[in-house]
């Protein structure tokens, strides 16, 4: 059999649905974990110990591993490839989309390159040292408080965590259109403003979190019935403690 290419101006089956899959990993299981582990990590704000239960809980879960490869890992895997074919394959088109269209287009690949290689850092410094068995879930905090207390640790967390909030606030706002969910020009700009709010409270809880740990005891804002004094406290005997047995007999 002699496979028929599509008629001209006819979408091609095969690239429609690559794009639909493309999107959709990005927005659910990419984009959902993205949520959550912006916000599980934001209980670190709270103390050592709020962290350690929140990311106790997400321990209990059965089969996480497997879990992670096929929820987070494979449609990572596929949304980061199939993102780089697009941005080959797309070009600029100022008559149709107008220059502020085409410069989020050019900032949305720009910023799922940089997210992936951070998420890949990333993983590897956590995930992938856990499963080797180098590192214990119990010790994530002490890892995080370790490494974002240098000035360029705090610096590439803070670009990848930029990335990757943009990449899905934007990403939202065109998979409403890719879908049909957001077509008139006011829909796109109602959407656009939405998720333009939505990606912002996302960034800063992240940015929050990485403050607590270089810059400020429970970071910056003003979350209910936080104590930093005693954090700090808390912070300080921690670090006192492992100075010590650090120190040389």
């Amino acid at each position: 059999m002699h496979h028929t290419p599509p008629a001209p101006g006819v979408a091609d089956p095969r690239r429609f649905l690559l794009r639909r899959l493309h999107s959709l990993c990005g927005v659910l299981p990419i984009g959902v974990f993205l949520v959550v582990h912006l916000w599980t990590n934001a209980q670190a704000i709270r103390g050592r110990d709020a962290f350690r239960h929140a990311v106790g809980e997400i321990q209990t879960i059965p089969a996480l591993p497997l879990i992670e490869l096929v929820g987070i890992i494979a449609p990572l895997a596929f949304h980061a490839f199939y993102g780089l074919v697009i941005a080959a394959q797309a070009r600029f088109n100022v008559q149709r989309y107008g220059y502020t269209r085409n410069w989020l287009f050019l900032l949305q690949r720009a910023s799922g390159l940089v997210a992936f290689v951070f998420l890949v850092v990333h993983f590897g410094q956590f995930r992938a040292a856990k499963l080797l068995g180098s590192l214990r879930w119990e010790a994530f905090y002490d890892r995080l408080s370790a490494g974002l207390g240098s000035p360029g640790m705090f610096a590439l967390y803070l670009l990848g965590v930029t990335a990757s909030v943009f990449h899905f606030a934007n990403g939202l706002w065109t998979a409403g259109q890719t879908w049909g969910l957001a077509c008139s020009d006011r829909a796109r700009r109602r959407t656009a403003v939405g998720f333009a709010l939505f990606g912002l409270a996302l960034w800063l809880v992240g940015v929050d979190t990485l403050l607590h740990f270089f810059y400020r005891c429970g970071g910056v804002l003003p979350w209910p019935g936080l104590d930093r004094d005693a954090l700090c406290r808390d912070a300080d005997m921690l670090r006192a403690v492992v100075d010590g047995a650090r120190a040389p007999l």
